[in-house]
């Protein structure tokens, strides 16, 4: 009888002592969920900044946008099709159309993929592909973006589409215009068809507001 009280004693010490432990180690895997879940959070602000990074691709765009380029004189028809994809996101901006303005990016993307660059050599090819590069992705956020990052990523795609046709020309009359209020009121500027100036940068809000600098042809 006694030996079975002792043992009874020494079960029941046992059972605490695992359920104490038991409840430690639950404790702390609880806190490594935590922890876990809080990194996670970390992780995602940052995916979060990462995924709002047109504030990178603005400064890639204000730096761009700061050199000065000559027009090439070559009258060359075979840049006309990205030329008339750029104006019709520019128009669609204009109209203040997310819809437009991405069917516009859609096309953009063809005229690219259509286009015969065999003839192209040595540095011109290499500038080439450089424009390339970077205008297919602006092309790609303006396919799938609000009006609003269309907007910022169209800035950059007006320096692609200018750097084009300084370095292959166009055939198509075409007007350089600035607008001072975008991009933070840094400034910014893009390429029409037409000398009247329409603001795709903030459309119907302010429609005039800009300048002409420069005629292409």
């Amino acid at each position: 009888m006694k030996k079975l009280k002792v043992t009874t004693g020494i079960l029941a010490i046992v059972f605490i002592v695992l359920s104490v432990t038991s409840c430690k180690d639950n404790k702390k895997e609880h806190n490594n969920k935590d922890g876990h879940h809080t990194e996670m959070k970390s992780d995602d602000h940052s995916k979060m900044d990462h995924d709002n990074s047109d504030g990178h691709h603005d400064n890639q765009s204000s730096k761009k946008e700061s050199r000065t380029i000559e027009g090439n004189v070559q009258k060359n028809a075979a840049t006309s099709p990205i030329i008339d994809a750029y104006i019709q996101i520019k128009n669609g901006l204009v109209a203040d159309s997310k819809e437009i303005t991405a069917k516009g990016g859609m096309v953009l993307l063809v005229a690219f993929s259509k286009f015969d660059m065999t003839a192209l050599k040595g540095d011109t090819h290499k500038e080439y592909m450089e424009i390339l590069e970077s205008a297919k992705e602006q092309a790609e956020h303006v396919v799938k973006s609000p009006i609003d990052h269309q907007r910022e990523h169209f800035e950059t795609l007006s320096t692609d589409v200018n750097d084009l046709i300084a370095l292959l020309g166009t055939e198509k009359t075409l007007y350089q215009d600035f607008c001072p209020m975008a991009n933070n009121n840094k400034g910014a500027y893009w390429l029409s068809e037409v000398k009247e100036i329409k603001n795709p940068y903030f459309g119907a809000k302010m429609m005039k507001c800009g300048s002409v600098k420069k005629q292409i042809n």
